[in-house]
C-alpha cells in the first residue's frame, strides 16, 4: 500500500477536521438525523471555527445533529430545503441571526450535482411564478418559462458511510446515501466518516457508491447514537392504534 493511500486515513476527529477555517462553506450529508456524520458534526463545534455557511437538506432537529451548530452560534448562513420542526432553525430565522436560503429539494440536488460536474448553471421550471424566482434570470423554451439556477459548490463536505476502504471508496447504508455522493463531488475537500474501515480490495467494485477519488480524508468511527425524530408503527389487526 502506498503512502498516498495511507495519508487519507486520519487518527482522530481533530486530525480529520484540521483544514477547516472560519467562513467556510460546508456541505453535510444525511436526511434529518438519518445518516449524520455524528463525530465530525460534534468535532466542528470543538474545532472552534465560526461564520460557517451550512449547506444541508436541513439543519438537524430536536437539538441533535446539525442543530448543535446553531446552538453553538457558529453558523452565519444556511442553505437548505426544509425547516420542519427544527426550533433552533426557526428561532435563527425569526431573530435574524442566521441568513436562511430555502431551495426546492430537486433544485438543491441539481445545483450540487452541477457543481460537481463543472456546470456553472442550468435552467429549471421549478419555482417559476413563486418567491423562488425573485431576482433570477428567466428564459422561454418551447413556450415554457424556466429559471436560471447557479451551481452550488462548497469548501468541504462532511459525509458518513457504512463501509469504506483506506482510499475512500465508500458504500452507504440504504437511504442514508441520499445527498452524500453528490456533495463529495462538489466540495473542495471531502471528509468521510466510516462506520467500518476495510482494506483495499475488500469492497466489491459494484458495491462502491462513491469512488475514493472524490474523498480526501477518511476517519473510522464505530460507535454512533443514530437517533431518529419520530417512531411510527402500525398496530396489528384488532389493536387500538
Amino acid at each position: 500500500m502506498t503512502g498516498r493511500h495511507r495519508d487519507k486515513v486520519q487518527a482522530s476527529v481533530e486530525d480529520a477536521l484540521a483544514p477547516l477555517f472560519d467562513g467556510a462553506a460546508i456541505m453535510v450529508g444525511g436526511f434529518g438525523l438519518c445518516g449524520n456524520a455524528e463525530a465530525l458534526i460534534a468535532g466542528v463545534v470543538d474545532r472552534g471555527v465560526r461564520d460557517l455557511h451550512l449547506i444541508s437538506n436541513n439543519a438537524g432537529n430536536m437539538g441533535k445533529g446539525l442543530a448543535a451548530w446553531l446552538r453553538a452560534g457558529i453558523v452565519a448562513e444556511v442553505t437548505c430545503t426544509y425547516l420542519g420542526n427544527n426550533e433552533d432553525l426557526h428561532a435563527a430565522m425569526r431573530e435574524g441571526t442566521v441568513k436562511i436560503n430555502v431551495v426546492p429539494q430537486g433544485t438543491f440536488v441539481e445545483r450540487i450535482r452541477a457543481a460537481g460536474a463543472g456546470v456553472a448553471a442550468f435552467y429549471t421550471p421549478t419555482g417559476v411564478g413563486t418567491v423562488v424566482a425573485e431576482g433570477k434570470e428567466t428564459r422561454e423554451f418551447k413556450g415554457r418559462t424556466f429559471l436560471l439556477e447557479e451551481a452550488l459548490p462548497a469548501d468541504f463536505a462532511l459525509i458518513r458511510c457504512r463501509r469504506a476502504d483506506r482510499f475512500g471508496n465508500a458504500r452507504f447504508w440504504r437511504t442514508a446515501r441520499n445527498f452524500s455522493p453528490l456533495m463529495a463531488t462538489a466540495a473542495g475537500t471531502t471528509i468521510l466518516e466510516a462506520d467500518e474501515l476495510v482494506e483495499l480490495g475488500e469492497l466489491e467494485p459494484d458495491d462502491v457508491h462513491l469512488p475514493g477519488i472524490f474523498v480526501h480524508r477518511v476517519l473510522e468511527v464505530t460507535e454512533h447514537e443514530d437517533p431518529f425524530e419520530y417512531r411510527t408503527v402500525r398496530a396489528r389487526a384488532g389493536e387500538a392504534s
